[in-house]
């Protein structure tokens, strides 16, 4: 019986393949060369002392449905960016988030911080458009790939200057990232085969943390004890999207729970 992550990954694979077909690849990779950025642009802004949060932009979910389909990327990202984040994430995934390149593209013109593009990477051409949408850093989920294709991505990431935030879920798979040679690591907190949240999957995996790696905690998070208990347990960064999503006032919510945080962390 398939999960919702065979799903996503078939979807994806069909609009690859489709891509392919009409992308202009010498005037792709030479705007992805010329964007390049410098590597550890996003390990720098998540390495500073103190939990670091990257926002995310993200419409809807398999999970949760439409969660904001009014937003505006770039109004929502300068919003994170005045209320404290180190860095915002946009979900590009069409068909399952409402997501797309374009929103990233526009939110990258109008920052400074940096950018993650959130999305299910399984094939090089996708690192080649994320370099040449300007951004900074690419996700790499370990249950979507192979060990051979998490190691090839994730050079093929840092040939372009990208960071890459290598993403998992249970021990098999933080042992995996670990081996790769993961610099930044992303536990994510929801099950992609069932999409149930579970703070346990932090809590649990931090104790296998190697040294030197940046730690983000990512799904789940939505009050300032949860920030500052698993910051206390190890976790440098946290992405936190729907909280963020559904509030009135991004900027404040996110001011908030950065203050908030100090104060239950002390």
């Amino acid at each position: 019986m398939s999960t919702i992550l065979d799903k996503i990954i078939a979807a994806k694979q069909e609009r690859i393949a489709n891509a392919k077909r009409t992308a202009n690849m010498a005037e792709l990779e030479s705007r992805a060369h010329e964007n390049a950025k410098r590597p550890g642009r996003l390990a720098e802004a998540l390495g500073k002392p103190g939990p670091s949060v990257i926002a995310e932009f993200k419409r809807a979910s398999p999970s949760k449905g439409v969660i904001n389909s009014g937003l505006d990327p770039v109004k929502t990202a300068k919003a994170y960016e005045a209320g404290g984040a180190a860095a915002v994430s946009v979900l590009t995934e069409e068909e399952f988030f409402a997501g797309s390149l374009a929103d990233m593209e526009s939110v990258v013109r109008s920052v400074a911080i940096p950018v993650l593009r959130k999305d299910f990477t399984i094939d090089e051409f996708q690192i080649v458009e994320s370099a040449a949408a300007g951004s900074a850093a690419i996700l790499l989920i370990v249950a979507a790939l192979d060990v051979t294709q998490l190691r090839d991505l994730r050079a093929a990431a840092e040939s372009f200057g990208l960071d890459a935030i290598v993403e998992v879920h249970d021990r098999e798979e933080m042992e995996i990232a670990i081996d790769s040679g993961a610099s930044i690591i992303g536990v994510n907190n929801r099950n992609l085969k069932t999409f149930q949240v579970s703070l346990d999957v932090s809590r649990s995996l931090i104790e296998l943390r190697s040294g030197g790696v940046l730690m983000i905690a990512e799904s789940g998070i939505s009050n300032p004890e949860e920030i500052a208990e698993l910051h206390g347990l190890g976790f440098d960064a946290f992405l936190i999207g729907e909280t963020l999503m559904r509030c009135g006032d991004p900027a404040d919510e996110l001011k908030r729970l950065l203050k908030a945080t100090e104060t239950a962390g002390a």
